[in-house]
């Protein structure tokens, strides 16, 4: 995709309700100088802002646009999750909305998104903003894709899932209102404080208008070689079901839409620049919740793990999450992709997805390290995961 201070008033509110304040940042991170060194813009504004360059740093390349999961599968630990009683805490996570539904079930205090793409991070702004702008799914749907709203929206608030993906499928793009929401978003990104450079700005309206013009056609891609139709659109991962046959997406009902968007409001859905196995921001992090008494419920990692065995640097990930505060419920929510360049399909295979959804404790990963580690990536991705029943 290279193709692509009203707010600290409403962020002190909620540090006054909810306990979980935000650490004032040194008066000059490394992340700042580094951004100074590149050029970038400095002088955060906002308590928000300021979090986010404290816990940021230096963008690295991923060759995908992952404007979209490709993981159909992503449902399919939602059961495993209850029975965990994964709840509360700090959630962390990886890739752009397929986070929301595990975040609308955990219901954290906090969530911070973790990507190596600087891209990643400004998408989460786009969201936040066209979140902070709508009321209801529908509403919010209307926004990301420059659809006018339903007549009787206002009587939408029980309708099923497909009947939204249903509406915004056969509702023409409309141009004036993609302009409006595209200018009301940048205000809003804007007001945030993070000092965004012209070429970020100009990034996010590239996302903005890839949800706008493919609108429930928008699919994962991969830069370096044609992905086709390969991948699974964005109108597949909101039908997807779980174990039991439910609709479990965020966008499924209003009161797991309301449970991100209050979080967003309220600025308590943290984007941030890193990398898994850098040398900051994962260590940041673990600070960060330490100084506010946090404990970490999940940690949405996705596939990353495959690419950090490739580069030998599992070890740097281990020693990252074990500056993490964590539990013996604390998990790692991982996918593994059926492909050629797996040796073999995972036993948790489950209706002949190509990816599947792990859950394994981040202690055991600790402690198998502790004891001479994995012989593989599939032995990682299998010797301690969780049932998913």
């Amino acid at each position: 995709m290279r193709r692509w201070s009203g707010m600290l008033l409403a962020l002190f509110s909620w540090v006054l309700m909810s306990g979980v304040g935000l650490a004032q940042s040194a008066p000059e991170t490394q992340v700042e100088r580094a951004a100074e060194s590149k050029g970038r813009p400095r002088g955060a504004t906002t308590e928000f802002a300021r979090l986010v360059e404290r816990l940021s740093e230096p963008a690295g390349y991923f060759g995908s646009d992952n404007l979209v999961s490709n993981e159909l599968s992503y449902q399919h630990v939602l059961d495993r999750m209850e029975k965990l009683k994964l709840e509360g805490g700090v959630y962390l996570g990886v890739g752009p909305d397929q986070n929301y539904t595990y975040i609308a079930q955990i219901r954290p205090k906090l969530a911070i998104m973790v990507d190596i793409r600087r891209d990643a991070m400004l998408q989460h702004l786009l969201f936040k903003a066209l979140f902070m702008m709508s009321k209801s799914r529908v509403e919010y749907l209307s926004n990301l894709f420059a659809r006018p709203l339903p007549k009787d929206h206002r009587k939408w608030n029980d309708r099923p899932i497909r009947d939204l993906v249903d509406y915004f499928d056969r509702t023409p793009l409309d141009q004036a209102l993609a302009e409006k929401t595209r200018l009301e978003a940048r205000r809003m990104i804007m007001e945030l404080g993070l000092g965004l450079s012209p070429r970020d700005m100009e990034t996010i309206d590239e996302i903005y208008g890839a949800f706008s013009t493919d609108c429930l056609e928008v699919r994962y891609t991969i830069r370096d070689r044609p992905s086709g139709r390969f991948f699974p659109a964005y109108r597949d991962i909101l039908l997807e079901k779980d174990l039991h046959g439910e609709y479990r997406n965020y966008l499924a009902r209003e009161e797991t839409f309301a449970v991100i968007k209050q979080l967003h409001d309220q600025h308590r859905i943290v984007p941030i620049t890193g990398d898994l196995a850098g040398q900051q921001a994962v260590q940041s992090v673990g600070r960060y919740l330490r100084e506010i008494g946090e404990t970490v419920s999940a940690f949405y990692v996705s596939n990353v793990e495959f690419y950090l065995w490739r580069q030998d640097s599992m070890t740097r990930w281990v020693a990252n999450l074990r500056a993490l505060p964590i539990n013996e419920r604390s998990v790692i929510i991982r996918s593994y992709f059926n492909y050629a360049y797996y040796t073999s399909v995972h036993p948790q295979t489950i209706d002949n997805h190509f990816s599947v959804q792990i859950l394994q404790t981040i202690d055991s990963l600790i402690k198998d390290y502790d004891q001479g580690g994995y012989g593989s990536y599939y032995e990682l991705s299998t010797r301690r995961s969780l049932s998913l029943r």
